[in-house]
């Protein structure tokens, strides 16, 4: 399909207006007014403040299905390093992940359908407040997302550096991991570094947990699934002839399937319990749920590529790519209703600056790819 050669300008300059005025979780309230007033110029029913600054465009067109499209608007704590016109305008906040293109490319979308209306059913147009980290999604669900605009089914897509511009890639089943993080806060006796015996050491005893975490992954887990378990952070001790009374230990846990998540987080509990136990020390563990493996549905992942091959043809819509270890909180949507999440290609002649880089910045010559797809998820499910 083609969109109209004016909206294809005025996503560009819509996505780099957001990329100018980034805004982090639950603060995007200028983006959001953005979206509203668009979309009420469009001709759409209009809902604001959904979980704070949420926003769904509601547009209908006879009897059909109907179905939630949904982009997500946050930016990230990232200062820019680009110099081009448009660069962030507020240091530490960038779009390093894209966010501000997915926006454009589903207003541009809602635009084009209001326009031409050449669908059946009802489209909810959701963009999603505090998709980094803080569970935007999670918080629409909970704010009646779904009881307030029922959706048969759900769709979203994510830019991928790495893949060309102009392919989409999806699977059946996991696309992205789920992302929990943990703390352990190991206790032990401070002592003299010169007297290690009159102390129990908890920095000594958390070097050991650390290493003994990374157990999980090579031996509890089947080797054909995969799953990460990644300590970033190691916190003990102000001096340097003090042993530390106390260390904390902080990371990540990724998985695929649901089994795997539930394993690693029992294994992280009596590994740490065990080994503080066998110092002398003791191990409080806390564990933060965060969010599950996107697993997309078989008939809505076959409706999807159906889609985008609408779009872009046959040779461009890849159906078996290696899932992600990132993570995605659409996953939260998927776990209520059916859908399918598809990953966008916006390598051009020179490869995209990865995501959450400062040097990141959407191609905006994926725009009107993303809003086709959507477009076409629009006029060609059938439920």
């Amino acid at each position: 399909m083609t969109l109209d050669a004016d909206l294809l300008e005025q996503m560009k300059t819509w996505r780099r207006m957001i990329h100018r005025h980034p805004e982090l979780a639950f603060d995007e309230y200028r983006t959001a007014g953005l979206v509203a007033e668009k979309l009420a110029e469009f001709g759409l029913d209009v809902e604001r403040n959904i979980a704070g600054t949420g926003v769904v465009g509601t547009l209908r067109n006879g009897a059909g299905p109907s179905i939630g499209l949904r982009a997500d608007m946050d930016a990230l704590p990232i200062s820019e390093e680009n110099t081009f016109d448009y660069r962030s305008a507020h240091p530490g906040c960038m779009h390093a992940c894209g966010h501000d293109g997915h926006t454009a490319m589903l207003l541009g979308a809602a635009a084009h359908l209001a326009r031409h209306r050449d669908f059946c059913g009802t489209l909810h147009f959701i963009f999603q407040p505090a998709e980094e980290m803080a569970g935007g999604a999670g918080e629409m669900i909970r704010a009646g997302l779904f009881d307030r605009f029922p959706c048969d089914a759900v769709y979203a897509l994510h830019n991928w550096p790495g893949l060309k511009l102009g392919h989409f890639a999806i699977n059946p089943g996991p696309m992205m991991a789920s992302l929990d993080t943990f703390e352990i806060i190991v206790s032990g006796t401070g002592a003299h570094a010169a007297q290690p015996h009159k102390g129990v050491d908890s920095l000594l005893c958390a070097a050991t947990i650390v290493t003994s975490l990374q157990s999980i992954v090579s031996r509890s887990i089947d080797p054909h699934e995969a799953l990460v378990v990644t300590v970033t952070q190691l916190h003990g001790g102000d001096a340097w002839n003090v042993i530390p009374a106390s260390t904390v230990i902080r990371g990540t846990v990724r998985a695929m399937r649901e089994v795997d998540r539930q394993l690693a987080k029992r294994r992280i509990r009596e590994i740490a319990g065990n080994t503080a136990a066998a110092f002398g020390a003791t191990a409080d563990v806390r564990h933060i749920d965060g969010y599950p493996p996107t697993v997309n549905t078989s008939r809505e992942t076959d409706l999807a590529i159906a889609a985008a091959r609408r779009v872009v043809g046959d040779e461009a819509v890849k159906f078996d790519c290696v899932p992600s270890m990132a993570s995605e909180d659409f996953s939260l949507m998927l776990q209520r209703r059916p859908g399918a999440y598809m990953w966008l290609g916006v390598d051009g002649d020179a490869h995209v600056a990865p995501l959450h880089n400062p040097h990141y910045d959407f191609n905006d010559q994926a725009l009107g790819y993303g809003a086709g797809f959507f477009v076409e998820m629009a006029r060609g499910t059938h439920y």
